[in-house]
């Protein structure tokens, strides 16, 4: 469910009403066409990420936690230091939650007991697009699926179709627990629902994630899931990866190598 530019300008009362009580998120209404104009934006139908948890499990054990702590920065992602009222966009859940369905008692220990790395999935069919009933989620035509702060009325049906929990909500102002501020990267308020946007911002002007670009093991791959020569289906053609939940239909944009 895409929302066209036409579609977007019917929404206008509701926009408009955004706009008035929302500035500090001015112009992310990404989905507006004239916000990829930028001559280095890359190009793609389906932007996705192939994470190699191989990869990731020797410098994670050793404190490696760059890809939380860049994304955190670059976002402007509030530290609350409340559990129930955590904002997260990338973080680590055990095998057995992430993959509920892919277990078995003989599994390898190493699968099992090491954390892995979850967000957003950029769903190709994703059911918070389905239910907003504001259109404020909704999926561009290269896949990523977005969030604009404008339209977003904090009713959470989103968060109640997500079946990954990848979305979350600002139970309060989260401005005074960002603890640096990046002025570059708009902040959100109380009432709003966020996730990963994929670095939707990085992507507009050339550039990769911003977890992809940090990370020292290269753990982390950026691709077009729909270009057979990117260096995603490469490692989808050769290696053997799993998905979240694909009993459930949502064809997630993020694959796993184990």
């Amino acid at each position: 469910m895409e929302t066209s530019r036409r579609n977007f300008l019917k929404l206008g009362g509701a926009w408009a009403l955004g706009l008035a009580i929302l500035p500090a998120v001015k112009g992310f209404a990404a989905n507006n066409p004239e916000h990829l104009v930028n001559p280095k934006a890359m190009a793609g139908k389906r932007w996705g990420l192939v994470i190699d948890m191989q990869k990731c499990w020797p410098r994670y054990q050793a404190g490696c936690r760059r890809c939380f702590d860049t994304c955190r920065r670059e976002h402007n992602i509030p530290d609350i230091g409340n559990k129930k009222e955590e904002i997260k966009w990338i973080w680590t859940e055990p095998y057995g939650d992430a993959f509920p369905d892919q277990q078995h008692e003989l599994m390898a220990e190493d699968i099992k007991n090491n954390p892995f790395i979850v967000l957003c999935n950029h769903c190709d069919k994703p059911p918070c697009v389905r239910v907003c009933p504001t259109r404020a989620t909704f999926k561009r035509q290269d896949g990523i699926v977005m969030i604009d702060y404008h339209r977003c009325i904090g009713c959470r049906y989103c968060m109640a179709a997500c079946p990954y929990g990848a979305r979350s909500f600002n139970f309060r102002d989260p401005r005074p627990y960002i603890k640096e501020l990046n002025p570059a990267y708009p902040t959100r308020e109380k009432g709003v629902v966020e996730k990963c946007t994929l670095c939707v911002e990085r992507i507009d002007t050339g550039l990769p994630p911003a977890c992809v670009e940090v990370c020292p093991a290269k753990a982390i791959t950026f691709g077009d899931l729909e270009d057979p020569s990117s260096e995603a289906r490469q490692l989808l053609k050769n290696r053997y990866t799993i998905q979240r939940k694909p009993e459930l239909g949502t064809h997630p944009s993020i694959y796993y190598i184990v």
